[in-house]
């Protein structure tokens, strides 16, 4: 059986019941936090395998996605029994796909994991390619590690569940997505609307997006190359969605993406050569479906400071994913702390902050 995959389901309760028969596992447990236990949940129940598995439940939100759940979460499965043969099924968004990920790793030094994520966010990212992580000392996913789920399991069906923001905070990652592939895929990406409601569309550009994402990641799983593409928006987006945090008015990690994505490819431009007349394009289209995250000038030097303890990092220098063109990704790239300013006045510009 070839264990580590990802599989868009038609029916999940069919194709999870008949995988799981196949896997070997002593117990298994299932992680959601309070939403997906009430919207998603019920489909995992109605498996045999899993009507009386145990469920762990944490709060909704990346505030949650903490050391002190995951302590919690050890526990539950010290007193629930599970040992390395057992399996933990992730059903939720990133969050939950991350830290369940997490727990997966360090429990016992490596239980088996199975993710079904119910975000577009986690759907195109956070459930694909292995990483896996918890927020620590104000910064993003800074605790983590490198652990494959035995198989990740998508169904558009949870998509029905989201509410528009979240829908948009997991397109951000499909722009990146087509951002750094081809014309093509950014032509397909860049002529949705994500206010149509288009579920059908979606579903065939998830299909694209996760496919784009499987091929960087089984070339470079561990990020010592091409991998690094996947980071284009995610140096400035993180510190955005790090300061958000802090301002006690979180964003999606999405929209913090979006976000990332014109402060970066400005940098692009302003480095590599990336075009004028598709930034503008695409600082148009942000702007079209995004709302701005509001700061000032006086947030620069704790947004460059965030920027510093970038896990991308090396020898101090903060790392750049950038673009000369779409479909031709830069990596590590630096630029000066008068660039990366010029970065955020120009996101600020461009939303008229």
């Amino acid at each position: 059986m070839d264990k580590r995959k990802v599989v868009i389901c038609k029916d999940l309760k069919v194709e999870l019941e008949a995988y799981l028969k196949a896997l070997k596992f002593d117990k298994v447990f299932i992680l959601t936090d309070e939403n997906t236990l009430k919207d998603c949940y019920p489909v995992l129940k109605e498996i045999s395998l899993l009507s009386s598995a145990p469920v762990f439940t944490v709060g909704a939100g990346d505030t949650h996605k903490n050391i002190d759940e995951v302590s919690r979460l050890w526990t539950c499965l010290c007193e629930s029994g599970a040992s390395r043969n057992s399996l933990l099924i992730n059903l939720g968004g990133g969050m939950i796909t991350d830290m369940g990920g997490f727990v997966g790793a360090t429990f016992k030094r490596g239980i088996q994991t199975i993710n079904i994520p119910t975000t577009l966010m986690a759907s195109v990212d956070a459930a694909v390619g292995g990483k896996t992580g918890i927020n620590f000392n104000g910064l993003k996913n800074e605790i983590g590690s490198f652990y494959p789920p035995l198989c990740v399991f998508i169904y558009n069906k949870f998509l029905r569940t989201l509410d528009h923001a979240n829908i948009l905070s997991g397109y951000a990652e499909m722009i990146k997505h087509a951002l750094i592939s081809s014309k093509e895929v950014y032509a397909d990406v860049f002529s949705f609307e994500p206010d149509s409601g288009d579920l059908n569309q979606l579903d065939t550009l998830v299909a694209q997006s996760v496919a784009i994402k499987e091929r960087i990641v089984e070339e470079d799983p561990k990020e010592r190359g091409i991998r690094k593409a996947l980071n284009l928006g995610h140096t400035i987006g993180h510190a955005y969605e790090s300061l958000s945090f802090k301002k006690n008015s979180p964003l999606l990690h999405g929209h913090a993406v979006a976000a990332g994505l014109i402060g970066e490819l400005y940098l692009s431009h302003k480095a590599c050569g990336f075009p004028m007349s598709e930034l503008s394009q695409i600082v148009y289209y942000i702007k079209t479906y995004y709302p701005p995250f509001i700061h000032d000038c006086d947030d620069y030097e704790s947004l460059y400071e965030l920027m510093t303890h970038d896990k991308k990092n090396e020898g101090g220098v903060i790392n750049f994913t950038l673009l000369s063109a779409i479909g031709e990704v830069q990596i590590n790239q630096s630029v000066d702390k008068q660039q990366i300013l010029g970065a955020l006045d120009f996101y600020r510009e461009s939303f008229g902050i």
